[in-house]
């Protein structure tokens, strides 16, 4: 078991496979180039395995599988395949934008994955092309049906802009409700990776939304998740994440794994150390040492704070959000 200085319990890794994106979003990377980290940069799904099989060992029981996008890894099924088959009670979720989804999801579900976390931040045509800077909408929900019909669970999840899609949260919501689909609302984080002119919407003024048409009433934080979930009148739930919260790092069981091999701490901070010499080096009693040492080093709460204006330097396609 893998506890933190502040008794956390840490079970639960992501790992980003890479950090190209097919979209541009405007509050993720919209001025990076289409380019990416050379692949010998990058390691191998056997090295992120053996690293895995390590962190296992160790306690973690839930891996989710980001990027960047990363259904554009090749043979990502063969990767999930390696953890399915080395404990099949994994809890293996996927983040991805869905865009390559519709060819891909009777493959990974085959591979082992549960679960997936889609993007869907408008139904709109033009606003979901303005904001992914490229057209992407109808691929996206052909996706996510594709998802669905293999017997994916899904989860969405939108970050609502005020002048953007802060008109659509009600569609959105119905839009899952509809499709039996869990949404989370997404207050959007400051990083110095989006455009200057974004203003995300604060929890309040979602939920001022969402009750001019529904009532509900908050069932609070879910276990570990940082989601705070509201109940409607029939029993469906939808959340909000607020990163600014002081409930937001309270319960935090999460560390973050590069595809270049940097294990990361906290979503917000720079620091990180690397697994990649030693697991190519073949020293697994080394990696294990790193993993027990970023987890003995996970900060007790994050650096984001509204008032004192300090932003992001961490790309969040490097780490999957």
């Amino acid at each position: 078991m893998l506890i933190d200085s502040f008794d956390r319990e840490v079970n639960y890794i992501r790992v980003s496979v890479t950090e190209r994106c097919n979209f541009r979003c405007s509050y993720c990377m919209p001025e990076k180039p289409f380019s990416w980290v050379p692949k010998e940069n990058l390691l191998s799904f056997e090295e992120l395995f053996k690293f895995l099989k390590v962190a296992i060992d160790e306690g973690i029981n839930k891996i989710r599988i980001t990027g960047g996008e990363p259904l554009l890894r090749e043979d990502l099924d063969k990767f999930i395949k390696m953890i399915y088959d080395y404990k099949n009670d994994i809890d293996l979720a996927m983040t991805t934008n869905a865009f390559l989804l519709k060819g891909t999801a009777q493959k990974l579900k085959d591979a082992g994955l549960k679960r997936i976390n889609v993007s869907i931040d408008s139904l709109k045509e033009e606003v979901a092309n303005s904001i992914a800077q490229k057209k992407v909408l109808k691929q996206v929900l052909a996706g996510v049906d594709e998802a669905l019909k293999v017997g994916l669970k899904v989860k969405v999840n939108m970050v609502p802009m005020k002048g953007v899609n802060s008109d659509e949260l009600i569609d959105v919501l119905e839009y899952c409700k509809e499709r039996k689909m869990s949404v989370r609302f997404i207050e959007y984080m400051e990083n110095s990776h989006a455009k200057d002119d974004i203003k995300g919407l604060k929890s309040p003024e979602l939920l001022e939304i969402i009750a001019s048409k529904y009532n509900f009433k908050d069932v609070g934080l879910e276990a570990s998740s940082p989601s705070r979930y509201f109940e409607l009148d029939d029993g469906y739930k939808f959340g909000i994440i607020e990163p600014y919260g002081k409930d937001f790092c309270k319960s935090c069981n999460r560390i973050r794994l590069t595809a270049e091999g940097q294990l990361i701490p906290c979503l917000y901070f720079d620091e990180a150390m690397s697994i990649s010499d030693a697991i190519k080096r073949g020293n697994i009693d080394e990696a294990a040492q790193v993993l027990k040492e970023v987890v003995k080093n996970k900060p007790e709460e994050n650096r984001w704070d509204e008032n004192d204006g300090e932003s992001s330097s961490r790309a969040f396609y490097e780490t999957g959000g």
